[in-house]
């Protein structure tokens, strides 16, 4: 059991990754559903459900499957839509359904993250995704299970943007033979 010790929030957890697209074309990556189904999610996911509202008040709920058949679902609820420079949403677990659910495997995960995803141009050509993720309405439990999975986080997100930059790099590859 967690015994706090501190009151204040915890700091927002941050990754940012440097990709050979433009800016709109990353923002599309992470914005159209026929492009998400193919990169989403950590390695060994499949992306097996995928519906979009897109727009402030809308929803994108998905479903994961990993390679054992096992499957989880999320879902976005959209703040705010800024194309091409930035997208901001409350990040959940959720049911089948799009209802909020508690993370899967870790029960102290918040319910509530909120996110936002900045896509700025460094380069000709050249597109810097940073995301930011802050626990919302959060228990000090909720704080600390957050706090103390950052490497997880880096390695979910890490392998996350390494699917997206394999599926860019096959999108140049198609286009250029295509």
């Amino acid at each position: 059991m967690f015994v706090a010790t501190d009151k204040s929030v915890v700091e927002p957890f941050v990754i940012s990754r440097e990709f050979d697209a433009p800016r709109v074309l990353l923002f599309k990556a992470f914005t159209e559903v026929e492009r998400l189904k193919h990169w989403w999610g950590p390695k060994g996911f499949k992306v097996i459900a995928s519906e979009m509202d897109l727009r402030p008040g809308g929803m994108y709920h998905y479903g994961l499957q990993a390679r054992d058949g096992s499957s989880m679902w999320g879902r976005f609820l959209y703040l705010e839509i800024g194309a091409p420079e930035r997208i901001v949403l409350i990040n959940s677990f959720s049911d089948e359904k799009g209802g909020l659910t508690r993370h899967p495997l870790q029960k102290e995960w918040p319910l509530e993250l909120l996110s936002t995803f900045s896509f700025e141009d460094v380069g000709s050509e050249r597109t810097k995704v940073t995301i930011v993720w802050e626990p919302i309405n959060a228990s000090e439990a909720e704080q600390y299970a957050f706090d103390i999975n950052r490497e997880s986080m880096t390695q979910g997100w890490t392998g996350t943007f390494d699917r997206l930059e394999h599926y860019l790099a096959d999108s140049k590859s198609h286009a250029a033979t295509g």
